[in-house]
């Protein structure tokens, strides 16, 4: 590669699909190889996105499991292979333990891990970097370093982060003074605020007439993001989309628990099914999700409607700022 790689935000890749070649932007998107996702449903501003992925110039592959709305897409679907096929390394969730993900089976089929994909498309196209040669079981080893037992982690499937008990009791934060600033002045340097501060939403309740509403959009309590819609007896249990509305936002609108409604604001509408319940707070709607789009009422989910714009520290998603309106539909 000449010079440094170009990153785009994944949460901007409904505007980054559309965008043509410019100086500030670079040159067009003509390829694109998704693996552990699956941004037509998950990513926000979903109209763009699937607009995007529909680009007949855009030669879009797909590593999956199952058919899901990314993967209708994708000029070329590869079998990837699931937990029980390859290694991989969990990362702790509130403890201090690494987690080692052993092969129970061999690959199924012509399933690959991504990273067999990533290595074999790179001796295609020529790399001989020595990262493309590191197997999986090099990875995994690699991925800690000396930071924990890898014997052990072979053995016991779980080795403990050598951590103090409090490690910052003699200092040693990750800051240029290594104490607890009250002041940053690392970000004064570029131009923020210092001190601790409330930046208002970007679409902050009561700003707009026309959407009155702040909607969230939680997991619904079967499904993981996009994950399991796919199995029949979950869908089942949850059987639709559904938008929760307080009773009084509902009876303002003269809208019955049960009834299709249409949810929409600038960026689109979806439809789905409105139920009244102490859930949901006054003046805020939850459109339970993340349903496949094309398992939607129309062919759409609760992302059609969140934004794309990003925290101003992070340059993280905003999914829960975002304003609508209700109707019957």
């Amino acid at each position: 590669r000449q010079g440094a790689a170009r990153t785009i935000n994944m949460v901007q890749i409904g505007d980054a699909l559309l965008q043509p070649a410019s100086a500030s932007f670079g040159p067009a998107i003509e390829a694109v190889i998704v693996y552990n996702s699956n941004p037509v449903a998950v990513a926000p501003d979903s109209g763009k996105v699937a607009r995007g992925f529909a680009r007949e110039d855009l030669f879009t592959v797909v590593l999956e499991h199952f058919q899901t709305d990314t993967a209708d897409y994708a000029d070329y679907i590869l079998p990837a292979t699931t937990q029980l096929e390859h290694w991989d390394i969990h990362l702790s969730y509130g403890h201090t333990d690494v987690v080692l993900n052993r092969p129970a089976i061999a690959p199924l089929g012509q399933a690959k891990p991504n990273t067999q994909i990533f290595r074999e498309l790179a001796t295609r196209m020529g790399f001989d970097a020595p990262c493309f040669r590191e197997d999986d079981e090099s990875l995994c080893r690699a991925a800690y370093g000396d930071a924990i037992d890898f014997d052990e982690l072979l053995d016991k499937g779980f080795a403990s982060l050598r951590l103090p008990e409090a490690p910052f009791s003699d200092g040693g934060f990750p800051t240029a003074s290594g104490k607890c600033e009250f002041f940053s002045q690392r970000l004064a340097d570029e131009g923020l605020d210092g001190l601790p501060e409330h930046l208002p939403n970007h679409e902050t309740p009561g700003s707009s007439p026309d959407y009155p509403l702040a909607m969230i959009s939680p997991p619904a309590r079967n499904f993981l993001n996009s994950t399991f819609v796919n199995v029949t007896s979950l869908r089942d249990i949850e059987t639709e989309p559904v938008l929760e509305m307080h009773a009084d936002d509902a009876a303002a609108r003269g809208l019955a628990s049960g009834s299709i409604v249409r949810v929409f604001n600038q960026r689109g509408s979806y439809r789905s099914k409105m139920v009244v319940s102490t859930r949901a707070r006054p003046g805020v709607v939850n459109g339970l999700g993340i349903w496949w789009r094309k398992l939607g009422l129309d062919g759409k989910n609760v992302n059609e409607l969140t934004s794309q714009k990003l925290t101003d520290l992070g340059r993280a998603p905003t999914f829960y700022d975002c304003l609508v309106e209700v109707q019957a539909g």
